[in-house]
């Protein structure tokens, strides 16, 4: 009986898990010789209006789903001429609907949603300049290359600079 039980709870977990509707992901690369290491939770459009609606304008989002997205580096980098030692950082994004978005980098990297922001653990703010494009991305995507973080999402693309 407690064979059967303890199978029935494993199931009931395995289910929750796994059915997730914005599952937690991972990312990794490197920019120059720094490693970069990001956890998002990945929301999918599913034919939702994003900005302006799911995602408020003028309003900080935690860049993804459920638990904040984390950015870390394993060596000191350069954002906006600004030295960030090397770390875990809690990445925020303010969406706005004609002008360019703010990016945050926070010293606040276990907080869960948006709801605990605080702008005095601001570490960098950066404005970048939203790229729309026809193409829809489902899925939040993050990915990393030479010039640093792409944010891809609906029909949003984002580069955030790091050297």
């Amino acid at each position: 009986m407690k064979s059967l039980k303890l199978t029935l709870v494993l199931l009931l977990l395995t289910t929750i898990v796994f059915a997730q509707k914005s599952p937690r992901k991972q990312v990794n690369g490197t920019i120059g010789h720094v490693t970069v290491d990001i956890d998002y939770g990945a929301p999918s459009v599913r034919e939702r209006v994003i900005w302006g609606e799911l995602v408020p304008y003028n309003q900080v989002w935690r860049a993804g789903a459920n638990e904040n997205t984390t950015i870390s580096f394993d060596e000191e980098v350069t954002v906006k001429n600004k030295s960030i030692y090397a770390g875990k950082y809690g990445f925020f994004i303010i969406p706005k609907e004609d002008s360019d978005w703010t990016i945050i980098l926070s010293s606040e990297n276990d907080a869960w949603g948006s709801n605990s922001y605080n702008e005095n653990e601001d570490v960098v703010r950066l404005s970048v300049t939203p790229q729309f494009i026809n193409e829809n991305q489902e899925e939040l995507t993050y990915s990393v290359n030479n010039d640093g973080i792409v944010v891809a999402w609906e029909k949003v693309r984002l580069l955030i600079p790091i050297q």
